[in-house]
């Protein structure tokens, strides 16, 4: 398994429109999906769209989501986690056990914010980044 393509860089934030309204003023990004409550992931998203790739917005949506526990951490928000685009997500799974790292959760993917399968890689392996691999959108 390789990785693809960068397809987004995760980015908790305590608000999410007051983040879509900083990298549309500051930044010049003012092209963002509509927020979305994802409950069963425990977060509200937003995509801020780019030219190569998007920044997603993740702000928690209570006290058991672990975006709020990053946030405990780091009040003002930063980088959660990078999203690399895999063509086979049990493959790539599969291939990430094999190679020894630990796949978070029950290790099964599932549905993510674009609508496809992910997993996510715990950090200690990947030098205290948290990665998530995402099945290619079609």
């Amino acid at each position: 398994m390789k990785i693809g393509r960068l397809n987004h860089v995760g980015v908790a934030v305590p608000d999410v429109e007051a983040a879509k309204q900083t990298y549309a003023e500051l930044y010049g990004a003012d092209e963002a999906t509509q927020t979305k409550d994802f409950p069963q992931l425990g977060v509200r998203v937003a995509f801020v769209k780019l030219a190569n790739s998007e920044i997603e917005l993740l702000e928690p949506l209570g006290d058991e989501s672990p975006v709020h526990k990053f946030l405990e951490r780091n009040p003002k928000g930063g980088q959660h986690h990078l999203c690399f685009e895999v063509p086979d997500i049990v493959a790539a799974r599969d291939d990430m056990v094999a190679r020894g790292a630990t796949v978070l959760g029950t290790g099964e993917p599932y549905i993510g914010a674009h609508g496809v399968p992910v997993i996510f890689i715990h950090p200690k392996n990947s030098n205290g980044q948290l990665i998530e691999l995402m099945q290619e959108p079609s």
